[in-house]
């Protein structure tokens, strides 16, 4: 089969990358084949290549390769970017030593930055940005970015505009900002309509299929994920399929789904294989232990207030707080009967007044058991909230489950960034 002229050079400067490969890096030090820098460039292209196809571990090594040829101040650029790459790998490894020694040669090498130049450019504010977010310091990279992206309006740097903006709907969707999120990738969906660049198209669709699948807008969401696989498979890419089904995942369960997002989530541990993705094994195996019981009944997931009836499918408690303070009490203590007095020192923070809160409970616990408890083929409904003469008391009979924010809570971040993230 015939390549096209784009896949002819491809595939001539991979060649030509391996056979440079296959010389000896010593002798390279002594001048006596060809040069380091070239040498270097031949393992950043290879690194960039089993990254791509997801081999982190040959991807690492060639990154390394590529860090020992590079020199400072002339190589300063290449060197962010082959250490961004490393710090991701590490990350995805969970690899905290080699993550924390990457970050801590890239700070020294952003002093060395500093000091070197007249005026500060939009690279050295990205890239100071880039640091924040390894540290967690999400404040201080936003403004960080911020300047980058004023500044690389200024230097006519599109390709840069496009990462700055990247990077700040990534950093308010980890700050919980979701519609500030939206905004950034609105903006740079439009930048990339005048610019190629199917890696950060992936990205991007990437982490708005994540922002929609928050905010419970699940079609949208499963249409971004469908576009950034899209993306990354017509670019070759491979090592942001897990991440893809993983969100897809999520999202049928966070519609109730359980069935298909054990799929989903069986799926990409299949792709992970033998490789190194620690960080993404991780979350499949979480969220696998959070939907692998089928006869749950009903499924609390306090931390984005939604509750999935077996039945009735997702039921939205966001502008319901008082329901759900209710229903978690209940449930957390299932079997254990709430009087009036209980209900009215653990909900509304007051002592007991028959006049205000005999109706006011009343009124909340009807309107609770109407969202939750699904009537039969009978008419009768299945009953989780039981009244007696004490009070309520929540059914110990019926089967719970809830979401597991604690443990995601308790889990370690890496250097705070995703192989999804610009580099």
């Amino acid at each position: 089969m015939d390549l096209t002229p784009e896949k002819q050079n491809e595939k001539l400067s991979t060649d030509a990358s391996v056979a440079l490969l296959n010389l000896d890096l010593e002798n390279l030090v002594e001048g006596s084949l060809i040069t380091k820098h070239t040498y270097g460039k031949a393992s950043y292209r290879l690194a960039k290549i089993h990254y791509d196809k997801a081999d982190l571990d040959e991807a690492e090594h060639y990154f390394k390769v590529a860090l020992k040829c590079a020199e400072c101040p002339a190589d300063i650029f290449s060197l962010f970017k082959i250490l961004g790459f490393l710090i991701r790998i590490s990350s995805e490894k969970l690899d905290d030593k080699s993550a924390q020694e990457h970050i801590q040669q890239t700070e020294a090498f952003i002093q060395q930055l500093g000091s070197m130049l007249g005026s500060l450019n939009a690279e050295y504010f990205y890239n100071l940005g880039v640091i924040k977010t390894y540290r967690g310091e999400f404040k201080e990279a936003k403004e960080n970015y911020l300047f980058a992206y004023l500044k690389s309006k200024e230097e006519n740097e599109p390709d840069l505009l496009a990462k700055c903006l990247l990077s700040l709907a990534t950093n308010a969707y980890s700050t919980k900002d979701f519609d500030g999120a939206l905004d950034y990738v609105n903006q740079l969906s439009e930048l990339l309509e005048i610019i190629n660049k199917s890696y950060l198209k992936g990205s991007m669709h990437l982490l708005t299929g994540k922002i929609y699948s928050e905010l419970g807008y699940f079609d949208k969401s499963v249409e971004f994920f469908t576009r950034a696989n899209k993306f990354l498979q017509d670019k070759k890419s491979w090592n942001l399929l897990g991440y893809v089904l993983l969100g897809r995942g999520i999202v049928s369960k966070r519609r109730g789904n359980f069935d298909q997002a054990l799929t989903f989530f069986e799926m990409a541990k299949e792709m992970v294989g033998q490789n190194n993705f620690r960080r993404l094994k991780n979350l499949l195996e979480r969220e696998i232990q959070d939907v692998n019981d089928s006869s749950v009944d009903i499924h609390l997931d306090k931390k984005n207030r939604k509750v999935f009836e077996r039945t009735l499918g997702s039921i939205d408690f966001k502008h319901r707080f008082v329901l759900l303070e209710i229903l978690f009490l209940l449930a957390k203590n299932s079997g254990a009967y709430y009087d009036k007095e209980d209900l009215a020192k653990a909900i509304w923070k007051d002592e007991y007044n028959p006049l205000i809160h005999d109706k006011l409970i009343y009124t909340s616990v009807s309107r609770l058991r109407k969202l939750i408890e699904p009537k039969n083929a009978k008419g009768e409904k299945r009953k989780y909230i039981v009244r007696g003469k004490d009070g309520y008391t929540f059914n110990p009979d019926v089967k719970i489950r809830f979401h597991m924010e604690n443990k995601l809570a308790q889990e370690p971040t890496i250097a705070n960034i995703e192989l999804s993230s610009p580099v």
